[in-house]
């Protein structure tokens, strides 16, 4: 709910106080070029300390404190260091998170991680809308309507069970024998292509679809319909995985961002904007619950909060990184509707590289299967 206020209306709120797009783009980008600094320290913090319950406890508590006071100025250099430090506080909550309710579901199999994301899923769709009427007249609340969420979520991690760390002498090593896992680094590497021209949508996609016409309202719409489009795969995550290989999944999240990409920078009206967020259902969801899962699958116990992390180093750190700031260096010379064409090429071309890079793999491994594809 937190993230629908934020990362939905802060680029409304900057484009409104009267910032330029290569200035947004800088504000949106740096942020999260702090929190890749500060994500390895709170992996590593969620492995060693006692429990990654109280980590989180301390990520929820900096990112509502720190983002309560964005409103005491509009100068430039005072936002951008503001964000830097509310940025390496709030992008780890998301990895850590994801570790606690992980390890939670290996002590309950029956339970489904697709059906817990859920929540998520209908508290942004719930929050986009809601916000999204307040916002047409009074968006400086989006600062304290955050820090709320934060604290609901403060209180209810207080009821959930611990998650019992367990310490590492490798600390060093970790990041390096993740790396050295081909099959991780081939899936993290479609996840961050494809995370880059979402990064370039999360920073200006809101502005560029009220320069449509839209409204804080219809944008608030449009936001309930693309978290709504994650239930589909969420319900039946766990029959997919069972039927339907990693690099498939990654492979068709990067081919519906191609496609909606285009369907962007061919369309000129917001309304017709409405039914290609539907699209939304089968590309962000689909990255972060198949990598999620396999991480947690694949990553040795004591290195699973560092895996989740390098996952959120990746795709929330460098590629918003660089979707945000070279995207709003490219928006102010070739136009946010341009860069849109250009973002569907880029995916578009992984899904031809990383395609054809699965099929030889196949064929290497099963000839017979491969040539009666």
């Amino acid at each position: 709910m937190g993230n629908a206020v934020y990362g939905t209306f802060l680029p409304v709120y900057l484009h409104n106080i009267k910032f330029s797009q290569e200035q947004i783009g800088m504000l949106l980008s740096l942020g999260p070029l702090v929190a890749m600094l500060g994500q390895p320290i709170w992996g590593a913090l969620g492995d060693r300390a006692k429990t990654k319950n109280s980590v989180l406890c301390l990520l929820l508590i900096g990112s509502a404190v720190s983002i309560m006071f964005f409103p005491l100025s509009h100068q430039f250099m005072y936002l951008l260091v503001l964000i830097c430090v509310f940025m390496f506080f709030q992008t780890s909550i998301f990895a850590l998170s994801d570790a606690i309710t992980l390890e939670e579901l290996d002590r309950r199999p029956k339970w489904n991680f697709g059906w817990i994301r859920l929540g998520g899923t209908v508290g942004f769709a719930t929050m986009s809308l809601i916000f999204g009427i307040v916002a047409k007249s009074h968006i400086n609340s989006m600062f304290p309507v955050y820090a709320g969420t934060m604290v609901a979520a403060l209180l209810l991690l207080w009821c959930f069970p611990q998650a019992v760390s367990r310490s590492s002498n490798v600390t060093g090593k970790k990041f390096r024998e993740l790396f050295r896992n081909g099959k991780l680094m081939f899936y993290l590497g479609i996840n961050f292509i494809v995370q880059v021209t979402l990064g370039y949508y999360y920073a200006f996609f809101p502005i560029y679809f009220k320069e449509m016409g839209a409204d804080s309202l219809m944008l608030g719409w449009s936001m309930v319909i693309s978290s709504m489009s994650e239930l589909p795969f969420l319900l039946f995550s766990g029959w997919i995985f069972k039927r339907v290989s990693v690099s498939v999944l990654l492979i068709v999240a990067a081919l519906g961002s191609s496609v909606r990409w285009f369907l962007f920078s061919v369309i000129d009206q917001p309304h017709w904007i409405l039914p290609v967020q539907l699209l939304h259902g089968v590309i962000f969801i689909v990255l972060s619950v198949t990598l999620a899962t396999f991480i947690n699958r694949e990553v040795p116990a004591e290195w699973k909060a560092s895996g989740q992390t390098l996952n959120g180093l990746l795709s929330l750190g460098a590629a918003r990184i660089i979707g945000s700031f070279f995207g709003g260096i490219m928006s102010a010379a070739y136009g946010m509707r341009q860069v849109f064409l250009y973002s569907s090429w880029l995916s578009m071309a992984t899904v031809v590289v990383f395609g054809v890079v699965v099929w030889l793999r196949r064929k290497q491994h099963d000839p017979s299967a491969s040539v009666s594809q």
